[in-house]
């Protein structure tokens, strides 16, 4: 029998993706903000595919923000670019 694979909502498009093939944010129980390149800190996390526009659009309806829970700083947009284009 196959491993089933874990899917996730990327908060941008709306679109269920492998686990794997999305970048993870977290709010960790300290309440900081960063991004899991693992995928197994503890906290709220928030999914986002690889696709730019999907960065736009969860920053514009501020999406981010609804499924951590928490304002999300300038600066972690910031990082979550470069990290997508770097």
């Amino acid at each position: 029998m196959a491993k089933k694979i874990p899917q996730r909502m990327c908060v941008g498009c709306q679109q269920m993706f492998n686990k794997r093939e999305l970048l993870r944010i977290v709010r960790t129980p300290e309440g900081e903000i960063i991004i899991d390149p693992t995928g197994k800190k503890s906290g709220r996390g928030a999914y986002l595919c690889s696709n730019p526009d999907c960065l736009k659009t969860a920053v514009k309806s501020k999406r981010l923000e609804k499924t951590l829970k928490s304002k999300v700083p300038e600066e972690v947009y910031e990082n979550i670019k470069e990290y997508l284009h770097g």
